[in-house]
């Protein structure tokens, strides 16, 4: 699978987050660092964010049947 890299734009719309959400986020090491595509833009990996998406779906599922037992 070819890496893809995503502009802020498509981040927001398969995220929902917001733009200091995501900078939170990422210094924190919670979400995938954006990478320097040139000089004046950046973008993020769009395998990282899948696997980013479904960490964050597996923790929810996890949490569910914690609270369900």
């Amino acid at each position: 699978m070819q890496n893809e890299f995503l502009r802020w734009a498509r981040v927001r719309q398969l995220t929902g987050l917001s733009r200091s959400t995501v900078w939170r986020l990422e210094k924190a090491g919670q979400f995938p660092a954006r990478r320097q595509l040139s000089a004046n833009s950046v973008g993020w990996s769009l395998i990282e964010l899948q696997a980013w998406m479904q960490s964050r779906s597996a923790a929810a599922t996890q949490e569910t049947h914690e609270v369900v037992q």
